[in-house]
């Protein structure tokens, strides 16, 4: 039987304005997972934050996008914005469920999901990344790095498993479309899309040799499916490790630089991407900077064992240093390029607002 891990997150609600989520929510969330996990829907969870998103991650057996599991996290986050966040009054209450009642499946209705069906090796090791404070297509650069980069992930050029090289499944956001592309052969073709992590975002890598599936990624677009802006999409990812796939000490070691991302601030500002480990999982300076959270587990006969903290250890002390000096440096611009993000995703803020007020004052 396979076995799915599923990763479901929604901002309904941040404790002192966007900076983190209240007890109260977390408590919420996991009485009602251990509740499905009573009933046989889901076989085990684990609840967490990362910034003011709310975070579901959980392993069953009904496959991705299978309705009643969707429908499930939907009525969680419903439930919990009308009993805990409205009655706390939670700044952004709800902020991510953009639609009044349930279609059938949670993709673009707001939350992020990532999800991925394997039938499970004789050792499934796994991360889990949540991101705060900035978009999908921040995990492009990181995604390349762990599958594509030999610099990075020393198993490209000297493991037999993964010297045939990947599959990249790439979304056009704006046009719904999607591309397939292959690593090596086409890595220069690949990057074209992927540099425009804005539009271009990568949505699942599989391996080549036999199509496993390797990495899983959140792909929604808030602004895109709201038609303005509501809070910055805060994307998640899933991604398997070892024995074929990347080690794990290779998939962390992508997050070694702190690359900027798109974010921050009101969803207006570009700055760098900060992995934290949880007691770190909070955003303050500038609401942010943009930051990562990353949870290692063991998936074990359809059940979650751990998790470990990825980022609580001193080899990424530097990294986090690195990011303060960059957020310094970058905060410097204010309200100037490149820190300000361009206009055509300055289109989804309040920006429009002002500059219309600023008609009447053309000659």
């Amino acid at each position: 039987m396979k076995t799915t891990v599923s990763v479901i997150k929604a901002d309904i609600g941040g404790l002192a304005g966007h900076v983190t989520v209240p007890k109260e929510l977390l408590e919420f969330a996991e009485k009602r997972l251990r509740e499905n996990v009573e009933t046989g829907l889901i076989n085990s969870f684990y609840v967490t934050h990362a910034g003011d998103d709310l975070e579901l991650i959980f392993t069953h057996f009904k496959g991705v996008d299978n309705e009643e599991i969707h429908k499930m996290a939907w009525d969680l986050f419903k439930d919990a914005t009308e009993k805990v966040s409205k009655k706390l009054k939670l700044y952004g209450a709800g902020q991510d469920l953009l639609r009044d009642a349930f279609s059938g499946n949670i993709r673009g209705m707001g939350p992020g999901l990532a999800e991925m069906e394997f039938e499970e090796r004789k050792s499934d090791p796994i991360a889990i990344f949540m991101a705060d404070k900035t978009e999908p297509g921040a995990w492009n650069i990181y995604l390349y790095k762990m599958f594509a980069d030999p610099f990075n992930t020393a198993g490209l050029v000297i493991d037999p498993k993964l010297h045939d090289g990947f599959t990249f499944t790439v979304l056009d956001v704006v046009e719904g479309k999607e591309y397939k592309m292959n690593s090596p052969e086409d890595i220069y073709d690949l990057l074209a899309l992927i540099g425009t992590p804005s539009r271009y975002v990568i949505k699942y890598v599989h391996r080549r040799s036999d199509g496993e599936i390797a990495a899983a990624a959140s792909t929604t677009r808030l602004s895109l499916i709201a038609g303005r802006y509501v809070g910055k999409d805060d994307p998640v990812l899933i991604v398997r490790s070892q024995s074929g796939f990347p080690a794990m000490g290779e998939i962390l070691e992508a997050f070694s630089t702190p690359y900027l991302v798109a974010g921050w601030m009101r969803g207006s500002h570009t700055g760098p991407f900060m992995p934290v480990p949880l007691r770190y999982s909070k955003v303050a300076r500038f609401d942010g900077p943009p930051r990562v959270v990353g949870l290692g587990f063991q998936v074990t006969d359809g059940k979650l064992i751990g998790p470990v903290d990825l980022f609580d250890d001193p080899s990424f002390e530097h990294v986090r240093m690195m990011a303060a000096r960059i957020a310094d440096y970058i905060r410097r611009h204010g309200p100037f390029m490149p820190h300000r993000l361009g206009p055509e995703e300055m289109e989804y803020t309040t920006l429009p607002q002002v500059l219309e007020k600023l008609r009447k004052r053309m000659e």
